[in-house]
């Protein structure tokens, strides 16, 4: 089957949601499915150093499938075989913007319609024009957390609209359907890697001279880092040598290197998950990862939203969850003096996750797809 799936970003750029989409993605592959991936954004510049891929103005064959979309606002590539990425350009962020994508949607409307599957994530208001010339195409959505705290009106009104559109949905995160009124048909959390599964193993031992912990993410409100830094500062009062990695970038960087080392964003962070004792991450995908290789994982919040975005999982019983340095701080030296509590959780952690494994997932879609 031809699949489209509409996402605000895409591999290879980093983040949840696009990982998320790739991983759907190549499972699909594996079962003869097409996959194409519309998405915002010109070709990222690593792809420059990455033979990989296929643009496609060098591919006569699938140059032939393209003849209907504008190329004046697009550009087209290949991952892989059968996977294949439309990068369209919107112009900056404004209130225009979605005129623009709108625009751009209904001025390439033949391409919509070669699709037996069409799938958004979180953007279904992007597809909506064309909702209107196909009503009776199935169209489905995947709502990945939330926009910022408090949740505005506009943002709830956009998800219910979305919901009402959509001939099924997928959650991720049981909150949605608290703070934004969902009726999910399935709820998600996200999914590993089956290699990194076989890689680990249940009852894995406790390194208790590794006095170490790694964070991953954007360095942003909506991850903690600054409740994470303020921990370690607590932290080394009581083990000078306490090591913190940093993994990740974004609006707070600049703040942040004045004190502290940063690596970056990593395409696979499961060598630091691994060669560090704990896992400071607050985001589904990496508390899923860190569970996977043992980690036991110190996710914080700071809004009632991102409350309940954490104690409304399943795995909550497997995270230590915190709201402030001073809590983080006291539960990681707890634990560095109980490695048997921490082993006793992190068991269970291994547990839980270990059949969450992304052809699991795949099969949640293919379900709500009917296929």
């Amino acid at each position: 089957m031809k699949i489209l799936f509409i996402t605000p970003s895409f591999f290879p750029r980093i983040g949840g949601v696009e990982k998320h989409v790739y991983k759907i993605s190549r499972e699909l592959l594996k079962k003869k499915h097409e996959i194409f991936v519309l998405t915002e954004g010109s070709l990222d510049y690593r792809f420059n150093k990455n033979q990989t891929y296929q643009t496609i103005t060098n591919s006569d064959n699938e140059a032939k499938k393209s003849k209907e979309i504008d190329k004046s606002t697009h550009f087209t590539y290949k991952i892989s075989k059968n996977l294949n990425v439309l990068s369209f350009e919107f112009g900056k962020r404004n209130w225009f913007k979605k005129f623009r994508i709108w625009f751009t949607f209904l001025k390439n409307i033949k391409l919509f319609n070669q699709f037996n599957i069409i799938h958004c994530h979180d953007v279904f208001i992007w597809y909506l024009p064309i909702k209107i010339f196909f009503p009776n195409k199935k169209v489905f959505t995947t709502f990945h957390g939330y926009e910022s705290y408090p949740i505005s009106i506009r943002a709830v009104i956009i998800r219910k609209i979305s919901e009402a559109l959509s001939s099924g949905n997928i959650c991720i995160g049981d909150f949605i359907k608290k703070w934004y009124g969902t009726k999910p048909d399935i709820i998600s959390y996200g999914a590993v890697d089956d290699k990194i599964i076989q890689d680990s193993k249940l009852g894995a031992e406790i390194n208790k001279k590794n006095d170490s912990a790694v964070f991953i993410g954007r360095l942003d409100e909506q991850t903690g880092i600054l409740t994470y830094l303020e921990a370690v500062q607590i932290i080394k009062k009581d083990f000078p040598n306490f090591k913190f990695s940093i993994i990740g970038d974004g609006k707070f960087k600049k703040q942040i290197e004045k004190n502290f080392k940063i690596n970056g964003f990593i395409n696979d962070p499961i060598p630091y998950l691994r060669s560090h004792r704990f896992a400071f991450v607050s985001r589904y995908l990496s508390i899923l990862e860190a569970m996977a290789v043992n980690r036991l994982v110190f996710a914080v919040y700071d809004n009632p939203v991102k409350e309940d975005y954490l104690k409304m999982t399943p795995f909550a019983p497997y995270i230590v969850v915190s709201n402030s340095p001073k809590d983080v701080a006291e539960n990681v030296l707890y634990f560095m003096h109980h490695p048997e509590k921490e082993k006793e959780i992190t068991d269970k952690a291994y547990r839980w996750v270990k059949d969450k494994t992304w052809k699991r997932m795949v099969d949640n879609y293919l379900n709500l797809w009917k296929i």
